[in-house]
């Protein structure tokens, strides 16, 4: 496998420049290389490598990581609060490959009339359950079609001007007249000089060909409000793709996907976990303390007497918080008995006596402990020998009914 080039060869750039000549030298050679325009055998592979590069080194802490340590992860990644989407963007989002589609098409094609207004834009992001509960942060890494820094989104380049369109004089429209067999027929197109805005620029910006707008490197905070749900989703207005010549930009619809938890599972706004209480805590009772789902809580489950195995046990305002309000849903807690394995050979032929006292029927001698005959004493003391006897073997409970036999 061969090493990657240096992302600064690749742009060629040197290692100090700056964010403005790091973008430049991008956009040169993406509109150089992106297939629509290049026909060399390996100008996709060219464009993806070019890509890289600037995803890279426009980002402050990515190019940080790599000058430093070669590599954009850095030695540990990123804080918790920062989320790269670049790589995402497959799932019904904007890739490289759209950005540019949009950049390229952004001057409109013959007899089609160009979009101005920015596109809205999708990304997902991803949380924990944990995050989802206290509401969180998110600083968000993304490309788009943002206005021109080097024109102001003008689209004109220093000393340029924007005037009518001398072929459709400003319409947008022209109309043209054909001969026919059915004599004249009259027809209107958009217009291919000015693609239907009705307006030229006589000197266009370099950097962005006159759209005033050019593929840039965005980051966006991202606020997740507490209760969150996965597929809802958070719109960030004009964060989208941004309009030709500073007409209105689109929006940034961030859809949350809330990632899975280990110690719980959410059913709306109820969180099921288990418990795991031994068999003699079951008979009589027991209070278990568990981390709750936010920050430093702890929660305290009340196990009743004679509780049984996948017996559901309610903590009331424990569970999610209902977005937008104080309430809480409940925690339920399913109760996982289990056998003890630290009991000492004295402890197990008491509670072998207690079963075996348990097996006899009613009105039997076991009631008249006084009365019972030594021949009844011998085989009540068997028996419990024979009960002992299993319980030092071992037995093991059944599987847990709850989470697919998650203990």
């Amino acid at each position: 496998m061969e090493p990657k080039r240096d992302y600064y060869e690749v742009l060629e750039v040197p290692r100090d420049a700056d964010a403005k000549t790091i973008k430049r030298a991008f956009l040169k050679k993406a509109r150089k290389l992106h297939p629509d325009v290049c026909n060399e055998p390996d100008a996709e592979e060219r464009f993806k490598e070019v890509n890289e590069a600037y995803s890279v080194l426009s980002d402050d802490q990515k190019r940080a990581n790599y000058d430093r340590y070669g590599d954009p992860a850095g030695p540990a990644g990123f804080g918790s609060d920062y989320v790269d989407v670049s790589d995402i963007f497959g799932g019904g989002g904007f890739g490289f490959g759209d950005i540019f589609d949009s950049f390229f098409g952004g001057a409109g094609r013959a007899g089609q009339a160009q979009r101005t207004r920015g596109r809205d834009m999708g990304i997902r992001l991803s949380i924990t359950l944990e995050e989802a509960a206290a509401g969180c942060r998110k600083t968000v890494a993304y490309t788009r079609l943002a206005p021109c820094e080097d024109c102001g989104g003008t689209g004109a380049a220093e000393g340029g001007r924007t005037h009518a369109c001398e072929r459709c004089h400003g319409t947008g429209r022209v109309v043209e007249v054909q001969r026919t067999i059915f004599g004249q027929m009259q027809t209107q197109t958009t217009c291919p000089v000015c693609h239907g805005q009705g307006q030229v620029i006589d000197h266009p910006c370099e950097t962005c060909d006159g759209q005033g707008r050019a593929p840039s490197r965005e980051k966006v905070e991202v606020q997740v409000p507490a209760g969150v749900h996965s597929g809802q989703t958070i719109t960030i207005s004009g964060k989208g793709e941004a309009g030709v010549r500073g007409d209105a930009s689109g929006d940034l619809v961030v859809s949350v996907e809330v990632s899975e938890s280990s110690r719980f599972e959410r059913r709306g706004d109820d969180l099921y976990c288990t418990v795991q209480v031994d068999a003699l805590q079951a008979i009589v009772g027991t209070t278990v303390t568990i981390d709750g789902i936010m920050e430093g809580e702890r929660v305290t489950v009340e196990v009743p007497a004679g509780c049984q195995f996948g017996q559901q046990v309610v903590v009331e305002r424990r569970g999610m918080p209902r977005m937008g309000m104080i309430a809480r849903g409940n925690l339920v807690a399913v109760v996982q008995v289990e056998t003890p394995r630290d009991l000492t050979k004295k402890q197990i032929l008491d509670i072998a006596s207690i079963v075996a006292e348990r097996s006899l029927e009613p009105g039997d001698a076991a009631d008249a402990p006084d009365d019972v005959s030594p021949e009844e004493r011998e085989g009540f003391s068997a028996a419990a020998e024979n009960v002992a006897e299993h319980f030092a073997k071992g037995w093991r409970a059944p599987k847990n009914p709850f989470g697919k036999g998650r203990r």
